[in-house]
């Protein structure tokens, strides 16, 4: 925060200027996370590729390090995934959670999926699983009464640090057996 020669305090939130105008608009209007799946705009979020699914940091996140991991095919329900899309889904979320537990600490985790737009899934014709770093304290003031949300690190920050940190975090032997 900055103090201005009015002496009020200033939050600089940059990044979040193309939230606040309702972002770009996309020449591409298929599915976001299909657009990621190919490669095309966001693709410079995902943290990890898999064969059948990828993760990926939110672009609106809830706390710093917010996770999805998104099958690559579109697909809006989990039970018409196909049993190696519903093992990578299961594995690349145990290795969202190491990989943050390794770079942030958290003190608990929000998984989980929005099934349906009633649900509370705002992109619902493909199916995403979150993973939330919870820290206490984490929806504070500016949350509640402000209707603002606090990062304290740029998104291509948090998924440098999340990538670098993805292998490192792999499962050992003993936790594979």
């Amino acid at each position: 925060m900055t103090e201005g020669p009015d002496r009020l305090q200033r939050l600089w939130t940059p990044y979040r200027m193309s939230y606040v105008r309702g972002g770009e608009p996309e020449p591409d209007d298929r599915c976001p996370f299909c657009r990621i799946a190919d490669g095309g705009a966001q693709s410079e979020l995902v943290v990890h590729r898999g064969d059948t699914a990828f993760v990926v940091l939110n672009l609106y996140p809830y706390n710093p390090g917010h996770l999805m991991v998104v099958p690559n095919r579109h697909v809006a329900d989990y039970t018409d995934l196909t049993e190696a899309e519903t093992t990578e889904v299961a594995v690349l979320t145990q290795q969202a959670l190491r990989t943050i537990r390794a770079v942030s600490a958290p003190q608990g985790f929000n998984v989980g999926l929005n099934l349906g737009g009633v649900a509370g899934g705002s992109l619902s014709q493909h199916l995403h699983q979150h993973v939330v770093p919870r820290w206490s304290g984490d929806a504070n003031f500016m949350t509640v009464l402000g209707q603002t949300k606090t990062l304290p690190q740029l998104l291509e920050d948090t998924r440098d640090l999340l990538a670098d940190a993805w292998s490192t975090a792999l499962p050992t032997e003993s936790q594979e057996d």
